[in-house]
């Protein structure tokens, strides 16, 4: 019976433990999942600082799409077109209110090209009363084009073509006419990469010719109805290749004979006007060392009738002063250019003159507009609109620019 007793003690302090153990096993298992929880059981949160933190999901942006040159709506009114010594948009006088945006980043089309500048600058300088913009295509040939040891052309890359398509694209949305500067007298220098195929190129008759079918012409088919391709500006200050040993010192007649054949061309495949940059007057004038530029002088490079310039666009800063005079103040006429067509200063600094020269005179960037524009000249452009150098930018004659584009609204917007 004793033993009995204590068996039936243990088994009641067994059972008894077994419901402490149960009991305590169950609340334990109650507390986790009242800390996990699930789905149904989790407690939502009512507030902001009670939810818990989450990295926030990256919504994805789309691009703004480049604007086409087949869908674009224009805000130009027409073509430049020259009439005597006038430019003309549907009959009526232009004056070229204009400014140079020569590049971005350096060699721009088929290399850092920024679509987002260009849209949003020409806007800008639509608001600011400006009209035209000169631009370099090509800044010193390392980019773009593709030529060879022996200076001939094939034609160009694919990314300096869409570069180019979104830049008209951009001039027509935004009435920007373009005055496209082919390639520079840096294209020359002994400096760059390729200096010596383009010396080759200008001094063969036969890369001459790949350069004009296999460029020129593409360019002006490509873009010849864009009413924001006003012109082509064959050369930047080919002065320098003439004069200057780092860019070869080569003889007028190699740049005249590129001059003409490219011109000609432009001529027959398009009404496109063409010009030359020249750096100084001296030579674009036969009042001093030779107009360069002439009719006569370019078809005795090269015996075709459309080899000439529509209009001449001589460059000026105030160093040339003492030798060759002071443009603002008188008629192209007085300052020994040709008064048989429109004759336009296709650059000056933005700064404007100090009159620190013999035959200069102090004036504003902004003076020179109305001045230049009262004497009888067809147009200017300062360098630069987007401050490149020391030179200035659109503030510097942001006045001058849309007091013109105020007064004369007529010339320098025609409809």
């Amino acid at each position: 019976m004793k033993n009995n007793k204590k068996n039936g003690k243990r088994s009641r302090l067994r059972a008894v433990l077994c419901c402490l153990l149960s009991a305590l096993l169950l609340a334990s298992l109650i507390g986790c999942d009242s800390d996990s929880g699930d789905a149904e059981s989790t407690p939502t949160p009512t507030t902001a600082e009670s939810a818990p933190s989450a990295t926030p999901t990256e919504t994805p942006t789309t691009p703004t799409p480049l604007p086409s040159l087949d869908t674009v709506e224009s805000v130009l009114p027409g073509r430049v077109t020259v009439s005597g010594t006038e430019f003309q948009v549907n009959g009526q006088k232009l004056f070229i209110n204009g400014v140079n945006t020569p590049w971005d980043n350096w060699n721009d089309f088929g290399g850092e090209f920024d679509a987002a500048f260009w849209d949003t600058h020409f806007a800008e300088l639509r608001e600011s009363g400006v009209n035209a913009s000169r631009i370099w295509i090509c800044c010193n040939g390392d980019i773009g084009i593709n030529i060879d040891e022996d200076g001939i052309v094939t034609g160009a890359t694919a990314k300096h073509w869409q570069n180019l398509d979104t830049l008209f694209a951009l001039a027509e949305k935004h009435g920007i006419y373009v005055m496209a500067t082919l390639m520079s007298f840096d294209n020359f220098k002994d400096s760059n990469k390729k200096y010596t195929r383009w010396r080759a190129m200008v001094q063969s008759e036969a890369a001459i010719q790949s350069y004009v079918d296999n460029y020129v012409v593409p360019f002006c088919e490509r873009y010849k109805n864009c009413n924001s391709l006003w012109s082509i500006d064959l050369c930047n200050e080919p002065d320098w290749i003439f004069e200057n040993a780092e860019c070869g010192k080569l003889p007028w007649e190699a740049l005249g004979s590129y001059f003409a054949h490219a011109a000609a061309a432009i001529h027959k495949h398009s009404d496109v006007l063409v010009t030359v940059g020249f750096a100084i007057v001296k030579y674009n004038s036969d009042g001093y060392s030779g107009n360069y530029g002439s009719d006569e002088f370019l078809q005795s490079c090269y015996a075709d009738k459309d080899a000439y310039l529509d209009f001449y666009s001589t460059h000026f800063y105030e160093w040339e002063a003492p030798w060759f005079g002071f443009p603002f103040d008188k008629s192209p006429e007085a300052f020994r250019l040709d008064a048989d067509r429109p004759c336009v200063i296709g650059e000056f600094p933005a700064t404007g003159m100090l009159g620190d020269q013999s035959n200069s005179t102090a004036m504003s960037g902004s003076e020179i507009y109305r001045s230049s524009y009262d004497n009888g000249w067809n147009g200017v452009m300062a360098w630069t609109s987007n401050g490149v150098d020391d030179c200035g930018s659109l503030d510097d004659i942001r006045d001058g620019v849309k007091a013109m584009a105020e007064e004369h609204k007529a010339e320098v917007f025609p409809e």
